[in-house]
């Protein structure tokens, strides 16, 4: 299945029903009074976030969504029905947006969640209604309400704890593959990763995380280079970002070079990133020129006051700690306020 993060769509909400003139025709009556009935109300667009989905797939596809209208009035003062509403499930964690002002109308964050994005319109009166002492057999009625009409933007922000960002090529999907259930493509090439990745992992008996894996940033991301940054709206939710490093390769630029360069795109995407607690940790520490120019990067690091952690993903070395280091982190997020 394709992986959609994004989709817009245009809804339209059933319009009213409209009112009935009709006056009543009875043997012997030959007076009868008015007797049309009320247009039906029309149907709504609601949206209603579900576990059972994990891409906006069908909505990209599917892209325009209107609820019939009310049913007209009728004669002895019949009321016209009202039409059912549209229910479109989307994955939990979609944010609904006005596409032309980027209003955020709703977040769907939890399966269950609903959000009435357009309403339907109200029925037409039918004569009846205008029946006064002094015009007791009016000749006109009311047209039905229209509907609500919007474009609608819908990005979908996964749900989990943890965020995985790096430069490409890093290990962030072999980490997460050891790690958890996961299993994304691994090669040795650069953006192997094309859409994000989640792992549930676990740290105690009794104890998990949702881990997310996104495609690597590179300088420039911002501008579109690389992948873009198109898919940080997934760590937006997460309580800790795990930021790996590789320091090997003939590139001459040092950890602390490539760890800015990773902060600098986060920042341009949405400054509230930076202030996620970050676990800093060094992968490949398997190979020897890793390990003969990890002192000095540990070093660098905690000059300016970050600790470094070291992991080799290949082997599992260092993983246990790096697992406990995140951990740690969370359970500080996730301390009752006294």
């Amino acid at each position: 299945m394709k992986f959609i993060d994004e989709a817009k769509i245009y809804v339209k909400a059933g319009d009213g029903g409209r009112g009935c003139v009709s006056f009543r025709r009875e043997k012997y009556v030959p007076r009868g009074g008015p007797d049309g009935g009320d247009g039906g109300k029309g149907g709504d667009v609601i949206f209603e976030a579900t576990g059972a989905l994990q891409t906006l797939l069908d909505l990209k596809y599917r892209q325009h969504h209107t609820a019939e209208r009310g049913g007209h009035g009728g004669g002895n003062n019949r009321t016209g029905r009202n039409t059912p509403d549209i229910l479109i499930r989307v994955p939990a964690g979609t944010v609904v947006k006005d596409a032309d002002t980027g209003e955020v109308l709703a977040d769907l964050a939890e399966a269950g969640r609903r959000f009435t994005v357009a309403k339907g319109g109200i029925g037409g009166k039918g004569n009846a209604f205008f029946k006064t002492s002094t015009n007791q057999a009016p000749r006109f009625s009311q047209e039905g309400m229209p509907g609500e009409e919007r474009t609608i933007l819908l990005e979908l922000k996964l749900l989990a704890d943890v965020g995985i960002v790096g430069l490409p090529n890093v290990g962030k999907s072999t980490f997460i593959s050891r790690v958890s259930a996961a299993r994304p493509k691994i090669a040795d090439y650069p953006f192997t990763t094309l859409v994000p990745n989640l792992g549930v992992v676990r740290y105690a008996d009794d104890r998990s995380f949702v881990v997310a894996d996104i495609p690597g940033l590179i300088r420039g991301a911002s501008e579109g280079h690389g992948m873009g940054i198109q898919f940080l709206r997934h760590i937006e939710r997460t309580e800790v970002l795990l930021h790996i490093l590789d320091i090997s390769g003939e590139d001459a630029a040092s950890g602390w070079e490539r760890y800015e360069t990773v902060n600098t795109e986060l920042g341009r995407f949405n400054p509230s990133l930076l202030k996620k607690p970050q676990v800093v940790a060094v992968n490949k520490t398997d190979l020897t020129e890793v390990r003969e120019r990890l002192q000095k990067e540990i070093d660098t690091f905690a000059a300016k006051g970050i600790k470094i952690h070291t992991f080799s993903a290949v082997t599992g070395e260092g993983l246990t700690a790096v697992l406990h280091a995140v951990a740690a982190e969370l359970e500080k997020k996730r301390e009752p306020i006294q």
